[in-house]
């Protein structure tokens, strides 16, 4: 059954965290910061890579495709909290309701793929490193960034089409910060149970395929690296890893405990909190981690500010 022509005009409300309404500028004044943040350190990121030649490499290719990646991400949220917070309605139309459902998983799964070519990348260089500039070639880069992308603005298409098919009734109220396909879920007037089994089946696969992946890669990295003789060898390898790996500890992590858990009924409290993390703060570590853990982008912070780069700053 389709969507009806009342469920296609029909608005729903996002319920949020009520127990903090009374604090909502505060609140506001919290997530506008933190957009602002977002979006500026990770343009910061896109524009050092782009203005320093040595930065012209595959690794720093995909950290700038994370980190346009990571504004547009964050855009299909958090413009829509900040209006909510100043609304005490927290209205939603049922299209902009699908179109952010999308969007929002579109972009996710993009980063997921992109953070699984970036551990192949340093596989590749660590574990590879004479094959490396021939299987890593421009060309190369290209190819993996447009399957990356591609894979995931096809991957929820399924979704999409089922909560298309669903009629909804009752109050319209989700209980989260912004529109998903769990939540939307438990609105329907209809039996979900083949809904929820393909949204796990989907979402399993999308989650622990890449981990599986990234987690293979980092096996080979790690039983070669404790072969390198000298422990600054083995600094520098594991440092050109370090801030990879924790952006993928925060993003699986997170995504896994929300998507791939056992069928529940209505979202909890501590699934709001955990939204916040994968969908605002996650975000932000972008261009934290790879300015403050990664001596290029210091080096090149200190370029363009005339200063020398943080790290022998700290060491005089």
């Amino acid at each position: 059954m389709e969507a009806t022509n009342e469920t296609w005009e029909a608005e729903f409300f996002l319920v949020g965290f009520p127990d903090l309404e009374r604090f909502h500028l505060l609140l506001f004044n919290l997530l506008l910061f933190t957009y602002l943040l977002i979006l500026g350190g990770n343009t910061v990121i896109l524009m050092l890579i782009r203005a320093n030649p040595h930065l012209h490499v595959p690794m720093y290719y995909f950290v700038a495709i994370l980190s346009f990646l990571e504004v547009w991400y964050t855009t299909v949220t958090i413009p829509k909290m900040l209006a909510n917070l100043l609304d005490s309605r927290k209205p939603i139309s049922y299209r902009g309701c699908l179109l952010q459902v999308y969007f929002f998983h579109a972009l996710g799964i993009t980063e997921a793929c992109l953070l699984t070519a970036m551990a192949y990348d340093r596989y590749l260089a660590i574990c590879k490193p004479l094959h490396y500039p021939s299987a890593m070639t421009p060309k190369s880069c290209l190819w993996l960034v447009a399957g990356c992308w591609a894979c995931g603005f096809m991957w929820p298409v399924p979704e999409i089409i089922l909560l298309f098919m669903l009629p909804f009734c009752g109050a319209h109220r989700i209980e989260h910060l912004f529109c998903d396909f769990p939540s939307l879920l438990s609105l329907a007037c209809a039996d979900v149970s083949t809904s929820t089994t393909i949204d796990f089946a989907l979402h399993s696969l999308v989650i622990l395929g890449p981990t599986a992946l990234i987690l293979f890669s980092y096996v080979k990295i790690l039983s070669v690296v404790i072969k390198i003789q000298g422990s600054e060898g083995r600094r520098k390898a594991f440092s050109t890893c370090a801030s990879h790996l924790t952006m993928v500890l925060a993003f699986f992590g997170t995504t896994g405990f929300m998507y791939i858990r056992p069928a529940r009924s209505q979202p909890s409290y501590h699934d709001r909190v955990v939204a916040v993390v994968y969908a605002v703060l996650t975000p932000l570590f972008n261009p934290l981690i790879y300015s403050l853990r990664n001596k290029d982008i210091q080096e090149a912070i200190g370029n363009l500010m005339k200063l020398p780069p943080i790290s022998s700053v700290t060491s005089g």
